[in-house]
């Protein structure tokens, strides 16, 4: 039998717990969804699963996913968008997964096939908890503010949104409906932005929530001006600072176990990871993916092209690490 278990001011996720080695297949996925878009977060752990009983799991909620093209990881298993975590040893700073894109996963899923010896927590903190937190005066401020991710529109992409490795000045400013960029000349340098409420509404809830790459740039990448704010400006460090003294209180980790599969709404939730002593001991697999029956976002475009299965974008990489730089 189930015991379903709400969160509470110690642990911001549910937990379904199995007390008899229940098999993860026969988990009600109604009660899942339910839980999920009531509280945005929730672990099942004691099941008895597998790497392809996850996958099946994990897309039933998501049939259509998307693959983190960031270093280091592998693909694991038979089906294609199941990858593992980040392979390293480094602490991350808390993040939406893919929230550097314009297609940031409704979910992100994790499943602990081998769970690590010492360290290497997953940490999960709520971003509607951050705003409920923060100082007034900043929560305002920043509540008026969207931000701008703006990085080099190299040839792969512009041919991959635009048809044309050298477009028009007529394309550049008239992209295509499904291209969720805007395209600007920096200097010499041709870039492509799109822009986020700095505090946004997530899918199941109408609190703001802080859900952003800010503190991964800031205090892993050491970057300050990927995002900006979107009239070009840095974002205010007192800000930033507010966020992370905030999350850092808020945040909890998961000492995983093997089996556990921990479910997140990518759009109010931030998952992070402690130190990894020993990473050949720590085997964490993953699938990001887009919701059934969910209204969509108003930042997205009509009918989104990464909400349909076989979306591949061209390979983006360097724009973590060497952004372009805006003027005000």
């Amino acid at each position: 039998m189930t015991q379903i278990i709400p969160p509470n001011a110690d642990c911001p996720y549910a937990l379904f717990n199995a007390s008899d080695r229940e098999e993860l297949a026969v988990v009600d996925r109604a009660e899942v969804r339910s839980v999920y878009e009531q509280h945005g977060a929730l672990l099942l752990r004691g099941y008895a699963s597998s790497l392809e009983g996850f996958g099946k799991f994990a897309s039933h909620f998501c049939p259509v996913a998307v693959q983190n093209e960031s270093l280091n990881r592998a693909a694991l298993g038979t089906d294609q968008n199941i990858q593992s975590v980040n392979l390293g040893q480094q602490p991350f700073p808390l993040h939406p997964e893919l929230s550097r894109e314009p297609w940031k996963p409704d979910t992100a899923f994790f499943y602990c096939l081998e769970p690590p010896m010492s360290g290497g927590a997953t940490t999960v903190c709520d971003g509607v908890a951050i705003v409920r937190d923060l100082p007034h005066g900043i929560r305002d401020a920043m509540a008026a503010r969207r931000i701008k991710y703006l990085a080099p529109a190299g040839p792969e992409l512009l041919h991959y949104w635009l048809g044309e490795v050298t477009p028009s000045a007529d394309l550049l400013a008239s992209p295509p409906l499904h291209c969720p960029y805007q395209f600007e000349w920096v200097g010499d340098q041709l870039a492509r932005s799109f822009t986020r409420p700095l505090l946004h509404k997530p899918m199941f809830t109408e609190e703001l929530a802080f859900g952003n790459f800010l503190l991964f740039a800031r205090y892993l990448r050491g970057v300050r001006t990927f995002p900006l704010l979107d009239d070009g400006a840095l974002v205010p460090d007192e800000w930033v600072a507010a966020v992370k003294a905030v999350s850092d209180r808020l945040t909890k980790p998961i000492h995983w176990q093997r089996g556990d599969l921990l479910m997140l709404d990518n759009s109010r939730f931030m998952h992070g990871r402690t130190a990894v002593e020993d990473a050949s001991s720590r085997l964490i697999a993953t699938y990001f993916g887009y919701l059934n029956s969910v209204v969509l976002d108003q930042e997205e475009p009509v009918d989104p092209i990464w909400r349909k299965p076989g979306f591949r974008p061209p390979t983006l990489k360097v724009h973590t690490r060497h952004p372009v730089t805006a003027s005000p």
